[in-house]
């Protein structure tokens, strides 16, 4: 994973993936105490940066390996990501969701074109799940951040914030990711390490899922005991990835972790102060920014508001808590 690859993806995605603004309130600074800024990649085709890294791996396939299908396994906002990407170029896709995956997820995915496949993720291995449907229908296996030309795609996240940062006269940061598998993290990591070396990523994730953080912390791979209970949905995954998280390891600053209670407050914010739609593991580094500055250094803070497909009852739910 270089600054060239992620450069590569982005000429593949240009025209395609929509250059998403880097949006700032008066009322949030002042709650964050510093001046904040939300990249608002819930505003991404599909409603999250997923599409990025979708658009970007289905694309540097070669047309044969491409016009066999592409299946890949997620909760919901990779899963969308493939499906329009795969529609966008002709070809089918298969995607393994879990049965529990916010509904707004599932009914998306399948209106997309893909055909979804459910199984519970309590109790059954997703990644042998995925591997079995590989193998059956013979496609080709997108991975939602263990993959190159996955973080790549996301990587162009980076490459944006550091130039819609910079021309706002922002020369040192620290930007807050949502985290899960680590493949929109260490896409802007590396993408930045080039781009703003001045600017510092930090992992943020929900209490209780923080296998990020503790294996910043002992050097290798940490897993979670559990993969559900937290509404932040779109980031619970087992461990960071193989590859992503060496990169995070190399270019990240300390990793952050916030309640359920707190992204619900900056679903609510977001929506309030910035007009936008974020789902509960998509606010999770707008909540940090908020509620703990105390953790943050300097003077600007800028973060990813990383997925907006928030079921009705649950944003309802959050704006109740203003």
């Amino acid at each position: 994973m270089t600054p060239d690859l992620i450069a590569a993806a982005r000429a593949r995605l240009a025209g395609h993936a929509r250059v998403t603004p880097l949006l700032s309130s008066p009322f949030l600074d002042e709650i964050a105490g510093r001046r904040l800024l939300v990249k608002a990649e819930c505003l991404q085709h599909t409603g999250s940066f997923k599409y990025r890294g979708a658009r970007s791996a289905i694309s540097a396939l070669d047309p044969d390996t491409r016009s066999r299908g592409i299946c890949a396994a997620s909760s919901g906002n990779h899963a969308q990501g493939v499906a329009l990407a795969a529609r966008e170029m002709g070809v089918k896709a298969v995607i393994l969701m879990p049965a529990d995956a916010p509904r707004i997820k599932l009914e998306n995915t399948r209106a997309l074109g893909a055909e979804v496949v459910t199984y519970d993720r309590a109790t059954q291995d997703r990644d042998a799940l995925m591997l079995e449907l590989e193998a059956e229908r013979g496609m080709t296996l997108v991975r939602p951040y263990d993959d190159p030309q996955v973080i790549a795609g996301q990587g162009t996240c980076g490459l944006e914030i550091a130039e819609q940062a910079q021309a706002m006269g922002i020369d040192r940061a620290e930007v807050l990711v949502c985290c899960g598998g680590g493949g929109l993290t260490s896409g802007i990591a590396v993408a930045l390490s080039q781009a703003a070396p001045g600017y510092r990523v930090r992992p943020v994730e929900p209490a209780g899922f923080d296998d990020t953080r503790r294996s910043q912390l002992s050097g290798q791979r940490e897993a979670n005991d559990r993969l559900s209970g937290s509404l932040c949905d779109a980031i619970l995954t087992p461990s960071p990835g193989k590859i992503t998280f060496p990169l995070i390891q190399a270019h990240c600053g300390p990793g952050l972790v916030v309640t359920d209670d707190e992204a619900m407050q900056a679903v609510a914010l977001a929506a309030l102060r910035l007009k936008l739609v974020v789902e509960p593991g998509g606010a999770a580094a707008l909540a940090a920014a908020l509620f703990h500055g105390g953790e943050l250094e300097g003077d600007a803070v800028i973060v990813t508001a990383s997925g907006g497909n928030c079921d009705p009852q649950l944003l309802a739910q959050a704006m109740g808590l203003l």
